[in-house]
């Protein structure tokens, strides 16, 4: 038996509760965990990526990200279904849960992979995205936590059936929160959950000028994203920061507009399915890294790419 492990907010399930559902009906039987106060009918479309059932601990003190409480569930789950292994998102919650639930499994942590197994080992990228390394793996116990986006479900009409599950929590399992750094108003798109991301770097010359970059955003149904020196000198938000020492993506498209592609932006971005980057300085190194690359200023390509996004939102 698989149990995974789905991250919700506000009431909704998040994006990669589809892919890890999806990779987890790669290894058998799936029974999907949530927490938290969410309906049920929203929990039954676990059913389309693979689920079986979904046993569910109401409990509205774990709509906050708590390690203590969090792994105590996930081990209660496990033992009530019997499973051997245990997916769940490397995401923030995955990256502090995953550790812990290993430890009380006495297991082995397979973390951050990005493809089911295949002859006897699993693959995950190494030293910022440079390198694939391959982890043995022959079958028994074990936690995997997957990159989000390196799933792409495939779904059907299915429903998972939705079961309570109790749980029982002490003071100490929520002494302290994983407070989220991503602002989720608004109705902003999550970075980490985005497949287009547009961001901006210090070609762009203040934060005045960030409104086509914007528009942008909106007309494609991305994410914004900045530079660390944008973040840094307070035109952009920090939990915009991509890049090594801030926040590691995989969208389907990333579009850089005024950045120069310095190695530690790079290590955050390299994996996006496809890089377009618009600089007007044709030695930027970002253009060896990119699939398509527009040479020319910004503030005169940005209008152009916003009026035929528009024009193919309007025949859509």
């Amino acid at each position: 038996m698989i149990l995974a492990f789905v991250e919700t907010a506000h009431g909704t399930l998040k994006k990669t509760a589809l892919e890890v559902v999806q990779f987890a009906s790669g290894l058998g039987e799936v029974t999907a965990l949530a927490l938290g106060s969410i309906p049920d009918t929203e929990l039954a479309k676990l059913g389309q990526a693979g689920a079986t059932k979904v046993l569910h601990i109401a409990d509205e003190a774990l709509n906050g990200m708590y390690s203590r409480a969090y792994t105590k569930a996930i081990c209660a789950a496990a033992g009530q279904v019997h499973a051997d292994v245990i997916v769940m998102s490397h995401s923030s919650t995955g990256k502090s849960v995953a550790p812990r639930v290993s430890v009380r499994m006495q297991c082995p942590l397979f973390a951050g992979v990005g493809a089911l197994p295949e002859n006897g080992s699993m693959r995950k990228t190494v030293f910022s995205g440079k390198a694939f390394a391959d982890l043995a793996y022959q079958g028994g116990k074990a936690v995997i936590s997957i990159n989000p986006n390196s799933i792409t479900p495939v779904l059907s009409d299915k429903a998972a059936t939705v079961e309570p599950l109790a749980c029982s929590f002490d003071d100490r399992d929520f002494d302290y929160t994983i407070k989220q750094t991503i602002d989720e108003s608004g109705g902003h798109i999550p970075l980490p959950e985005a497949e287009i991301v547009v961001s901006g770097g210090r070609g762009m010359k203040g934060p005045e000028n960030w409104g086509p970059i914007e528009e942008l955003a909106q007309l494609l149904g991305a994410a914004t994203a900045c530079s660390r020196p944008v973040a840094d000198v307070g035109w952009r938000p920090h939990h915009e920061h991509v890049g090594q020492t801030g926040i590691t993506i995989k969208p389907n498209l990333y579009i850089a507009i005024g950045i120069s592609g310095a190695i530690q932006h790079l290590a955050g971005v390299n994996q996006s399915k496809v890089i377009v980057v618009i600089n007007k300085d044709p030695e930027a190194p970002f253009f060896k890294a990119a699939d398509y690359g527009i040479v020319g200023d910004a503030f005169d390509v940005l209008p152009k790419l916003i009026e035929a996004a528009k024009k193919l939102k309007q025949s859509a």
